[in-house]
């Protein structure tokens, strides 16, 4: 960790914002009422939502685990190989680093980047692309199951939209690396390195009977999902906590506040008149409020689908937006928050600025591409 003085202009800078920022809920609010919601909110949230989520990562992460055991993920990565190459330009191997973030999250492409077996059959430059690659598909089972489970809590078949958006985050993953790559062969194209051409013929597996793999499989593909679960909790508690006050207004407004969970200043309701086009042009929004979704999903997908439950009580979201949202939830899912870290695991952060910015218009297409699909389509 580095050091600062004691008096330093960050410091005046922080507590002027902070300033302002309790003053903006306090003057609305009234002080009981703020801290009240504050903690009825982040209540709420963690029984509600972040141990429905966690519910969802097991079941999924169980489901991914015997598809790793039993060859199925090896098995669609043949299948796919040759799909690779032409949309984005890189082995057919690369397939496993979208399954395993489909099935996991953003961080698990970086066990396979430092797979020396791995790693080798790609050249230098596009070692690196692995991270916007894997990042494009994160928690992809995850926020497809969750949307699907909400559907058939209000009664609508949102399967369709679920799809629309998991073939809208296909085309912002190729737009995301093929754009990185520019950069990525500028800077290291030159490098030489010796590729591996052969394919892996064998697999892993665990020791023991198939009944004994199947169990042991479930077991440790649960953890994982109980491991998503609580890794959210922080994201989910602090950002959806902030973005729901921010978002809604009070429940009764004739009785105005009074200091129940999810109650707030409903700043997206004032600035909704500025965004309103852009929203709708890239999006199809209908209400300001659902922009809240892809801004949260920058830091935490787990925290922004934390926000789809309120929505749909209050309406606001239809299938065409729910294909937006499985779009951009698996591309943006918590990017800004992992991307730093992940390429200087893989050992190019000289180069995140660039994958932050390939990612970022990655995300764009993927949610423009499933409001023009779905739209098209139905």
């Amino acid at each position: 960790m580095g050091q600062k003085s004691i008096f330093s202009f960050e410091t005046f800078v922080f507590i002027f914002v902070l300033v302002i920022f309790l003053w903006l809920f306090l003057a609305t609010m009234g002080g009981a009422n703020f801290f009240k919601t504050l903690m009825a909110t982040a209540h709420d949230l963690l029984l509600n939502t972040v141990l429905f989520i966690m519910a969802v990562a097991v079941l999924t992460g169980a489901f991914a685990a015997l598809l790793d055991e039993f060859g199925v993920v090896h098995w669609v990565d043949i299948l796919l190989d040759r799909f690779m190459k032409p949309l984005y330009n890189l082995p057919g191997i690369a397939v496993m680093g979208v399954l395993s973030t489909y099935f996991s999250d953003n961080p698990a492409i970086i066990a396979l980047g430092k797979d020396k077996n791995f790693i080798s059959h790609f050249e230098k430059w596009q070692e690196p692309l692995l991270c916007n690659l894997g990042t494009a598909f994160g928690m992809g089972m995850i926020v497809s199951t969750f949307f699907i489970a909400q559907g058939g809590r209000a009664g609508v078949n949102l399967l369709p939209a679920v799809v629309i958006g998991n073939i809208s985050t296909v085309i912002g993953s190729i737009v995301s690396v093929r754009m990185f790559s520019y950069w990525t062969k500028k800077r290291l194209g030159s490098i030489p390195k010796e590729i591996q051409k052969e394919n892996l013929k064998y697999r892993k597996i665990r020791e023991g009977s198939i009944f004994e793999r199947t169990l042991e499989a479930m077991l440790d593909g649960g953890k994982s999902g109980v491991d998503i679960g609580i890794g959210i909790i922080p994201g989910v508690l602090i950002i959806s906590t902030f973005i729901m006050m921010i978002t809604f207004g009070p429940k009764d407004f004739n009785a105005g506040y009074q200091g129940l969970a999810y109650e707030g200043i409903a700043l997206f309701d004032k600035i909704g008149k500025y965004l309103y086009w852009p929203m709708k042009i890239l999006f199809g929004f209908e209400s300001p409020q659902l922009v809240a979704f892809p801004i949260t999903c920058l830091g935490s997908t787990g925290a922004a689908l934390a926000l789809i439950p309120r929505f749909m009580e209050h309406g606001l979201v239809n299938p065409s937006d729910v294909a937006v949202f499985t779009a951009i939830g698996m591309t943006w899912s918590g990017y800004l928050s992992t991307h730093v870290g992940m390429m200087d695991a893989l050992g190019y952060r000289h180069l995140t600025s660039k994958a932050i910015i390939s990612h970022t218009v990655g995300g764009l297409v993927a949610a423009f591409s499933a409001n023009i699909i779905y739209n098209l389509l139905f």
